[in-house]
């Protein structure tokens, strides 16, 4: 008895799928993943990084888009939905429908159970070859933890982790702050 081959999709197969779906899903390398809804710490960080982000960047060249906003990473491989994106100067997207966009300059992942593994490796490792990209954020939800790679002028990242309550993080690449309390406003941490 053999076993059915699973079903192989086009990055166009996906696009047309997805844009008429009633939820939302990823794109990865001929699979199309379903993304399961985020928790309630999730939520409130995405949101507070969302909001400082947007507030500080009002009457800048630079547009802030929250969770919704898919990501062409390769495009062959990876479309995913970045918790929280920065795009500054002129937003590129993939055609025109405008939903697609292809060129981030800061991207931030809150990390969970299930995707933070992937989201620190093979996800990061295709971020990079994002030319535009310049700074890339993972939070923790359930503790304080920011983790910030900047890209370097020889093209490396330097990654710097930040885990106290009162700090404030500078992102270079779209001249803004973080303030650790801010980002866990209203979240309920794990107790150590």
């Amino acid at each position: 008895m053999s076993v059915p081959t699973p079903r192989r999709f086009t990055p166009q197969d996906y696009l047309d799928l997805e844009r008429q779906a009633d939820y939302k899903s990823e794109y990865l390398d001929g699979e199309i993943i379903a993304m399961v809804g985020a928790s309630k710490e999730h939520n409130l960080v995405t949101g507070n990084v969302f909001a400082s982000l947007h507030s500080q960047l009002k009457k800048r060249p630079c547009e802030v888009y929250q969770v919704d906003m898919r990501v062409r990473v390769d495009p062959n491989g990876l479309y995913t939905y970045p918790d929280v994106i920065v795009v500054c100067g002129k937003a590129q997207f993939e055609d025109d429908q405008l939903d697609t966009l292809i060129n981030p300059t800061l991207i931030v992942e809150v990390l969970s159970k299930s995707t933070k593994n992937f989201d620190r490796g093979e996800k990061f490792r295709r971020y990079r070859t994002l030319h535009s990209l310049q700074e890339y954020i993972l939070i923790a939800q359930d503790n304080y933890l920011l983790e910030q790679y900047v890209r370097q002028a020889d093209n490396s990242w330097r990654l710097i982790e930040i885990n106290q309550p009162d700090a404030k993080v500078h992102l270079p690449s779209i001249d803004c702050e973080l303030l650790l309390a801010d980002v866990y406003d209203k979240v309920e941490l794990a107790k150590s």
